[in-house]
């Protein structure tokens, strides 16, 4: 007969507190655990230390988020001039990472509307397609291997840098193959495509769709009066079909009048619309990285405030400004509010999510639009960033890179002397 569960003899206090102190001990451990490994990737590996910047406070220096949303504080301990201790709870090491030195930059902050014309380095594949000839339908793109976002560099051993480039060099082979040099995502690679005779038109063709070169409108985030080097957008200018970053050919600034503003609303990013005021070139771009694009402008900008480049660790959650121009008129200050600061490495445009509170630029573009790419980000008498990005479902906040970023990209993509 089976006991009942009243009936069952009770465990001594001893073995009943043990098994509690033991499940206690192994949540505790699983919690301890989850937190130091979201330190470890929310932490960056290296720090630039400034005399003013410096790592303070030593205490509660940021914030990790664990699985159940609960918060973990994690501070950084001085060891060494050149390193540091990052540490969950204070108490608990977790990685150290190294201090580099360096005098805390300068910059004009700008905010202008500028536009960019750019040509790729090589055409970009965009689509292939079918080629009607000798009675059937052929891919010859494709046959040879070649893939929507691949960008030609060569072909027939002559480089191509437009579109019709390439149209003349498959028209002139009649028929024979293509040795086409192409890199795809970084690597290069060979093929060969041989044209097909289009019975619709009456040439040969290769069956591919190709861009050369892009334009828009953008945000001059900073520049340099020492050097006239300037940084932009905070986030690199890809290709609208491929979404991938186009290979810089070559590229220059232009200045940018604004008309009008679409306004944002969830569900539907907004967007600045404005146009080119000259054909006069303002600047030549030198970079289109993951961070932005980079260049030398011919003329300072007649507005602009210099200030202070903070370094990461400075920028905290709470009130800042967009210094940004949505009228056509100088830039001016609206009031925002940093939501949270990310140190992962591995998001270089999404450090920072800030949301506008300021009631006219809320009223007039509706939170971030498209065009407010690159306007500076403001915090305690310095640059802190630059936005980047809308969040398409809730478009009063966005997504920012951190001005220490862009300015160190900034400094690798001048030319060596």
């Amino acid at each position: 007969m089976k006991t009942k569960s009243k009936d069952r003899p009770r465990l001594p206090f001893f073995q009943r507190f043990f098994r509690w102190t033991a499940a206690t001990a192994a949540v505790l451990s699983l919690c301890i655990g989850g937190a130091a490994g979201a330190a470890w990737r929310l932490s960056p590996n290296s720090l630039t230390v400034t005399e003013d910047s410096g790592i303070q406070p030593p205490q509660g220096w940021y914030q990790v988020q664990l699985a159940d949303g609960q918060a973990a504080s994690v501070s950084l301990q001085n060891e060494t001039p050149r390193e540091a201790q990052v540490r969950l709870l204070g108490v608990i090491p977790v990685k150290n990472i190294s201090l580099e030195s360096a005098e805390e930059p300068q910059v004009m902050a700008c905010g202008a509307p500028f536009g960019i014309k750019m040509e790729a380095k090589g055409v970009i594949v965009v689509g292939t397609a079918d080629i009607t000839g000798n009675g059937k339908s052929i891919n010859p793109a494709s046959e040879a291997g070649l893939q929507v976002g691949d960008v030609i560099c060569k072909a027939g051993g002559q480089e191509v840098s437009q579109n019709d480039q390439l149209a003349k060099i498959f028209e002139s082979s009649a028929g024979q193959p293509v040795t086409i040099e192409a890199q795809r995502e970084g690597k290069d690679f060979t093929a060969v495509l041989t044209p097909v005779f289009s019975e619709t038109d009456g040439q040969y063709k290769g069956g591919l769709w190709v861009r050369d070169s892009t334009a828009g409108i953008g945000t001059l985030t900073f520049c340099d009066p020492d050097t006239s080097v300037f940084g932009g957008l905070g986030h690199g200018i890809c290709d609208v079909d491929t979404n991938q970053l186009m290979p810089l050919g070559s590229g220059e600034i232009l200045p940018v009048t604004i008309s009008g503003v679409i306004r944002g609303q969830r569900g539907a990013a907004g967007e600045l619309q404005g146009y080119f005021s000259s054909d006069l070139a303002i600047g030549e771009m030198s970079a289109n990285t993951d961070t932005g694009v980079y260049g030398t402008l011919y003329d300072l900008p007649d507005t602009g405030e210099m200030l202070p480049i903070a370094m990461k660790q400075e920028v905290r959650a709470g009130e800042a400004q967009i210094l940004t121009t949505i009228d056509g008129e100088e830039p001016r200050l609206y009031d925002a509010e940093i939501q949270s600061v990310n140190y992962d490495e591995n998001q270089l445009t999404k450090n920072l999510i800030i949301k506008v509170t300021d009631p006219e630029l809320l009223q007039e573009t509706g939170g971030i639009v498209q065009g407010l790419s690159g306007s500076p980000i403001l915090q305690n008498g310095k640059l802190v960033g630059a936005v980047t990005h809308v969040l398409v479902n809730d478009p009063e906040k966005g997504y920012g890179i951190f001005a220490e970023t862009m300015w160190k990209y900034s400094q690798k993509s001048q030319p060596a002397a």
